[in-house]
């Protein structure tokens, strides 16, 4: 399961690469929706690539960055009052009796100001750094699909919400922001085949069992020990990972974009590193068919899919 990835998340790199013109409407409606104060969580990159608007539309969407930025400030401002207020309190106790509710409370407090601090400092930041393109599930990123004949660039949710499902599903199925390649014509019939998309990815993480990664028996290790590590391809290309989505809609309610990277089987490489699923890279030759699914059978989708990229994956701990 693809937990995590860094992703190309400027979507001018999509334009340039694939002639494509990106769904000017879609990215407004996300960022008018986050300013408004919905949960939406965007990748600091994917917002930076608006720093510099071209136009009316991507003014009006920085517009939207900046007034979302600006109440995220203010709440960690005052959560940093908050704990400065009760780090006083802790050392206000501490100087006359040491005691582990205070000493605890303490700590509590200071970690809190660092993590506070750090997001303020990351807000304002403009040099950009590689996990500004970091995704996670329920993350938006852009995603590459074909309308009418032509690239479009659409800004998406990393979890998918099959259309007619109802919204319990994002809790009852949090995995579906993977796709396994042996239930496409099953829990996913209503996306394989009709509406696929690629999203351009640099690296992907993966939680696995440290006993796995080490070849170790599990009782040598605390129960569930978990490692993430990192993959990458050791040829540096930008994996175009196969992916299925969905636009779902309810009366009275925002529609949702969202998809789901496609995983298989993993190389030996990754299986050896003890994980057992892997993200599916379509050769760049084969991305407009993929695109197009309609024109062609699921047979043909599936020999896209199995005569996937296939460089080696490099990893180490993530840091």
């Amino acid at each position: 399961m693809c937990y995590s990835a860094q992703i190309q998340a400027d979507y001018r790199r999509y334009v340039r690469m694939f002639g494509a013109h990106m769904d000017i409407a879609e990215f407004a409606r996300l960022y008018f929706l986050q300013a408004e104060g919905s949960s939406a969580k965007t990748p600091k990159a994917l917002d930076d690539a608006f720093r510099d608007p071209q136009n009316d539309d991507e003014r009006e969407i920085w517009q939207f960055i900046d007034k979302t930025r600006a109440r995220q400030k203010t709440k960690l401002e005052q959560e940093l009052f908050k704990q400065r207020t009760r780090l006083t309190d802790a050392e206000r106790k501490l100087e006359s009796k040491v005691t582990k509710a205070a000493t605890e409370s303490r700590r509590i407090a200071t970690d809190k100001i660092g993590a506070a601090l750090g997001r303020i400092e990351d807000i304002n930041r403009t040099a950009p750094e590689p996990r500004d393109s970091r995704i996670f599930p329920e993350w938006y990123a852009p995603v590459l699909v074909m309308e009418n004949g032509e690239y479009v660039v659409k800004p998406m949710r990393y979890q998918c919400r099959v259309a007619g499902t109802p919204a319990s599903f994002d809790v009852k199925y949090p995995g579906t922001y993977n796709a396994r390649k042996n239930s496409l014509e099953g829990f996913w019939k209503s996306c394989f085949g009709y509406t696929h998309g690629v999203m351009l990815v640099e690296v992907f993480y993966e939680n696995v069992k440290k006993a796995k990664m080490e070849g170790t028996l599990l009782e040598t290790h605390n129960k569930d020990e978990n490692v993430v590590l990192e993959f990458h391809p050791s040829n540096g290309q930008l994996m175009h990972v196969a992916c299925l989505w969905s636009r779902w809609t309810k009366p009275g309610e925002p529609d949702l974009l969202s998809f789901a990277a496609i995983t298989d089987e993993p190389p030996p490489e990754i299986e050896a590193a003890g994980h057992d699923r892997c993200i599916i890279p379509i050769k760049p030759e084969n991305i407009e068919a993929w695109l197009n699914p309609s024109a062609s059978s699921l047979e043909a989708m599936y020999a896209i899919l199995d005569d996937k990229d296939r460089p080696y994956y490099e990893h180490k701990l993530a840091a």
